[in-house]
Order: C-alpha cells, then structure tokens, then sequence
C-alpha cells in the first residue's frame, strides 16, 4: 500500500478493494465494505490491478456521477477500474453490446430494443407470466420434498420469460445458463469467460441467422429485420442478443430466490405480502426488496472522461470510478433506518437498476415478474418454509449477481 493524496481526511493509506466473502448477516454488505462509507461519499481503493480507482458510496453522490456524460462506461479505456483480470482492452465481438459503450452509439443501439420493454408491452404479458408460475408452483407441489426452489422456480421461470421474448428456443436454457453462469463469476479465469462469451455469441450468431431466414413475430426477428435494413449488423444484433439473454434471467432469478429467503426470515413482512389485496402493496414491497438486497454486486464501473468536482474531490481525467448500489441502497440520509427491511417504506429511489442512460433496460419486465412471483408463491404454498439452516446455504460470495446456488424448502 501507498499514501493516499487525495485529502486529509483520506485513510492513511488506500485500502484494498473488499473481496467477497461470508458476512454476519448474508443480506448485508460486508463489514469491510461498509467500512469505506466512514470516509464519506467518496474514497479511493486499491484494486486487484495496483490501480487506485474512487468508490462512490452515497447514494446522492451516485445518482449524479451516473447521470454525468463525463464518465465514460467504455471498459477499453486504460483507467477503466475492470472488477476482474480480462483477456485485453480491445472491443471483440462477444463484447456485450451497448452496455459498454458510450453515447451516440449506445443510444442507437439501445433504441433498436428498448420497445420490447416498455410498461405498456410488458403489462402485457403479466397473465402469461401468471400463468407460468402457476405452471411451476403446480409442478413443484406435485413432486418430493424438499424442492429446490431454485430450480423449481426462480431459474426457470426468467429463462422462460426472456427466451419466449426474444425467440430463443427454451429447451436450449442449459446451455445458455451454464454459460452465463461462467460470465458472472468472479472466480473464473479470463480464458474461462472468453469462453463462456464466445459460446454464447455463436449461439445467438446462429439463431440471428435462422431469424433473417425465416422470420418470427420475436425481439430477434425484429433485430434481423433491421440488419436486412442496414441499421445493423449481425454482429451487433448477435451482441445484443447476448446481453438481453444474459440479463433478462441472471439478476431476477437471483432476485427470487433472495427475496424468497428474506421474507421467510421476516414473517410478519411476509405475512403482508400473502394477505395484500392491494397491488400497491406488492408494489412497495418489490421496491423495498430490491433495495434491501441489491443484488448487482462489484459496483457500476466508469472512466472519467475530464476532471469531475463532486463532494469535495477532485476526480481526475482517466481516473476510474466504482460505484456501488448496495452502499448508495443502505445510505440513512435517503432510507432511515436502512438495514430494517419494510415492505411500507417508500423504496422507489433505490438504484437498483442504476440511473442515467444505462439504467437497466429491462427494469419494467423485472418488477413484474417479481410482483407475480411473491404473491403468487406464499398464496399457493402459505406454509413454505426452509428445509435446511440459514447457515448452511450455499451464498453466491464468488459472483458478481449475488444470490443462492440452491434454496431447499419443504411446506
């Protein structure tokens, strides 16, 4: 470690980037990394690379930061703050598309997919979603005890949803899902995710391919459609397809499973969520949730683009900067009493889904499969309950979605 220069309220010296590990309560931030917010909104850190990136922990801070086009989300620059070691800086084709780029192109590319998503298409398939869970809380009923809920429901349910959108044939999700499960690791090596990435960008190569020959009434038809119009190449329709593959299942089936174990530890909330008539209330409830928990975890990763004033630093041109959802989702200036889950609470400012221009595309299909799962869940199965310890689940310490790898329940 070095002698940090960046204030005199700075640690004496520039702390370690915390590494995942087991907490005291597996629904909080670490103790380490909750440590970093002592020293304001803003400190530096030192990463896995001897770089010494800023953490952004307020949540003010964030939303603003996110919000500026001054930093960049382009990961070739050299101060990008990269949360594992990769293969080189240069943009290849298994690169997920728009999420790593910058305005004008981001915006071009985003716009070309951002009408599947919209409120009003996605209110649209909730009784379709309804009816899937009931589909796999009927199968998961009929079948031994204890289930894993993971596999039951929270996995497939999302891959279900996000293949029928995009056309992706769902006997195909074992595949997809044992990549993408390389993708979010933060163990695995740089050659192990190229991988992972290359398999994934062949197979929607492939089925972009089948879609510019016979084209369906789907999100990849429609992006073929649109290579056949000269707006975009196969490869950027690939990448895409790979991003909304990846996305659309990772985060909410993580997000089921957590919120499932949250409640169950929390009755009386969970209770609230059963007995609700109101869909407000399950609306609050998803909002609280998905502050409580933040399951994106590493942080939002950028590059400044200039010298950027902000809560008393100075962030440098070509500086990188971690910004981290979980701390900004637990700050008390914006949540009093943070670490109290509350269902009642207004939630609704939590950046879960980020903020700004790269704000999560498929927030508005997310939210509802979530507000379909919950009720839907503890209404068919009102005494589900653990089959095994709090303590002996095996947490996600090692990947950047953070979540279970199983969930055993019985009722």
């Amino acid at each position: 470690m070095t002698t940090s220069p960046v204030a005199d309220d700075a640690p004496a010296e520039i702390p370690a980037f915390p590494q995942p590990r087991a907490a005291a309560c597996p629904f909080d931030p670490s103790p380490e990394l909750r440590g970093l917010a002592k020293w304001g909104p803003l400190t530096r850190v030192r990463s896995w690379s001897d770089s010494t990136p800023w953490v952004v922990t307020g949540h003010a801070e964030q939303k603003t930061l996110l919000s500026d086009p001054r930093l960049s989300a382009d990961f070739s620059h050299p101060g990008f703050p990269s949360p594992v070691p990769h293969t080189g800086g240069k943009r290849e084709a298994t690169d997920l598309s728009f999420v790593g780029m910058d305005d004008p192109e981001h915006a071009r590319l985003r716009r070309m997919v951002s009408g599947a998503f919209t409120i009003k298409r996605v209110e649209a398939m909730r009784p379709v979603v309804r009816e899937m869970v009931d589909d796999f809380l009927t199968r998961m009923l009929a079948g031994p005890k204890p289930a894993d809920l993971v596999q039951a429901l929270a996995l497939p349910l999302p891959s279900l949803v996000i293949s029928e959108l995009l056309g992706v044939p769902y006997e195909d999700h074992a595949f997809f899902q044992t990549n993408s499960k390389v993708l979010v690791s933060a163990v695995a090596t740089p050659e192990e995710r190229a991988a992972a990435h290359t398999n994934l960008y062949e197979y929607l190569d492939q089925l972009v391919g089948e879609k510019l020959a016979g084209p369906g009434d789907d999100l990849l038809s429609g992006l073929g459609r649109q290579i056949t119009a000269g707006e975009l190449t196969r490869r950027e329709a690939a990448a895409m397809g790979v991003l909304l593959l990846l996305g659309g299942h990772e985060t909410t089936a993580n997000m089921i499973t957590m919120g499932t174990l949250l409640l169950l530890q929390h009755p009386e909330q969970l209770a609230r969520v059963r007995e609700a008539d109101d869909p407000k209330v399950i609306v609050s409830a998803v909002e609280e949730l998905l502050r409580y928990l933040s399951v994106v975890h590493l942080g939002r990763r950028r590059t400044a683009l200039e010298d950027i004033e902000i809560a008393g630093r100075t962030i440098r041109a070509g500086e990188g900067v971690i910004l981290l959802g979980e701390l900004a989702n637990r700050d008390p200036a914006v949540f009093p009493d943070p670490d109290r889950l509350d269902i009642g609470r207004d939630a609704r400012h939590h950046q879960a889904f980020g903020v700004g221009t790269h704000h999560c595309l498929g927030q508005p299909l997310a939210r509802m499969e979530l507000q379909v799962v919950y009720p839907a869940l503890f209404r068919r199965v009102p005494t589900l309950r653990l089959a095994t310890d709090l303590a002996d689940i095996p947490f996600k310490y090692d990947a950047v979605i953070y979540g279970v790898y199983e969930l055993p329940v019985t009722w």
